[in-house]
């Protein structure tokens, strides 16, 4: 996709201009030409001066290629080099028409990618267990049938090879956590634009961490009892004085405010 948005950008602007000209012919709307001259745009000062340019560079490169340009930025911002580098490793776990994509070399590089996972007694046995890992699930008919990295750990679960094969089922592991650690790293970048706001600028880290995990895992704490937290709370230390019972405290509440009424 990256390649292609950089073609569209060398060769793209002539089959869009062909396609707007076609576009006011056939809705006879005036079209414009391109080697006419016009003010300079958004810059007050160099349009006082008279300083000009053409409608082919106002629409071919402060238009055409400073919208393909930031899209062309965005894309390497997602995908880096090392992010498709290591999902062009994923991929070649994929089990699909009889693991095709299988590649020794790129999952080795894989591995690289984990020293921490992978010692340097794994990385010894890691390759005589890959080729002897493929050679063995191709000519097993219990997996001609499984069609993603999912069903594949299932399978090799299922059928023992986990204990087999372990360093390559570490690889498949891994393949599988990284979408979960990648959304998760999002999701807490999310939440921190809406817990760290301009007013609390001066948030402490610890502070800051406490308040994203509450907010992150809010489905896991709406299932703790106000009470409890309120009485862990009392015990942490000594206090001047003793925090009353939450059941109580409402009580009270509610009987005061029926002697109001």
């Amino acid at each position: 996709m990256k390649s292609q948005l950089q073609d569209f950008r060398e060769e793209g602007w002539q089959i869009i201009l062909d396609e707007v000209n076609n576009f006011c012919e056939l809705n006879m709307i005036p079209v414009i030409d391109m080697e006419d001259s016009i003010a300079i745009r958004g810059n007050a000062r160099r349009s006082r001066r008279g300083q000009t340019i053409t409608n082919f560079h106002h629409y071919r490169v402060e238009i055409f290629c400073e919208v393909v340009d930031l899209i062309i930025q965005e894309m390497n911002n997602r995908f880096s080099e090392v992010s498709t580098e290591l999902l062009s490793c994923i991929a070649c776990l994929d089990p699909k028409s009889s693991f095709s994509q299988f590649n020794v070399q790129k999952l080795l590089r894989l591995a690289d990618l984990y020293p921490e996972d992978f010692s340097s007694n794994d990385y010894l046995y890691l390759e005589s267990q890959l080729r002897n890992y493929i050679y063995n699930v191709q000519r097993d008919p219990q997996f001609s049938e499984v069609g993603d990295l999912g069903s594949l750990a299932q399978q090799m679960v299922k059928t023992g090879k986990n204990t087999v094969f372990p360093l390559v089922y570490r690889l498949i592991q891994l393949a599988l956590v990284l979408p979960v650690a990648t959304a998760s790293v999002e999701r807490v970048f999310s939440a921190m634009n809406i817990v760290k706001t301009d007013l609390r600028n001066k948030m402490g880290d610890e502070w800051m961490n406490d308040c994203l995990v509450v907010y992150i895992e809010k489905d896991i704490f709406a299932t703790i009892e106000n009470e409890q937290i309120l009485q862990r709370f009392q015990r942490m230390k000594t206090r001047r004085m003793q925090l009353p019972p939450l059941r109580y405290s409402s009580a009270t509440t509610t009987n005061t405010s029926s002697v109001n009424q």
